[in-house]
């Protein structure tokens, strides 16, 4: 059956926590599919003052180790739900977050993506970009896109 696999990409915003939401639905509307919960850590801004150099190490650490907590839970959602569900933090390694996500639905053998998005529109977008729209240009699956709270 179609969707019995999802991947629902997540960074604990309210808007993701949206898609995390829709995924949960669709997966108990097909009745029992897997959700696959992935966070991307995106890069680590460059630091410009020397000295906070020796910090480096432990804001990476904190990052993941934030991701981490962000992807619990969302899995804890899930399988509170009564749905099967594994978590996954990937690091973006320099590549846009979309590009993770399309390449990692394709590893998991994803039918769907489910995703929470912004709709940034006009300048917005063109500064912050869109990995909505990286996803949906490339990916080979659907993509359901779920819109963010409003304000």
């Amino acid at each position: 059956m179609a969707y019995q696999n999802i991947l629902a990409p997540i960074d604990g915003s309210a808007t993701s926590n949206r898609g995390l939401k829709e995924a949960i639905e669709l997966a108990k509307a097909v009745g029992g599919g897997r959700i696959t919960v992935l966070h991307v850590v995106e890069n680590v801004p460059m630091i410009a003052a020397p000295e906070a150099a020796a910090y480096l190490p432990q804001l990476v650490d904190d990052i993941r180790a934030a991701g981490t907590r962000v992807a619990n839970a969302a899995r804890a959602r899930a399988e509170k739900a009564g749905l099967q569900c594994q978590a996954f933090v990937v690091e973006a390694a320099g590549r846009p977050v979309y590009d993770v996500i399309v390449q990692e639905a394709r590893r998991r053998k994803a039918n769907v993506i489910v995703l929470g998005t912004h709709g940034r529109r006009g300048l917005a977008r063109v500064l912050m970009g869109s990995d909505a729209e990286g996803v949906i240009r490339e990916a080979t699956v659907p993509v359901l896109l779920v819109r963010g709270p409003a304000g």
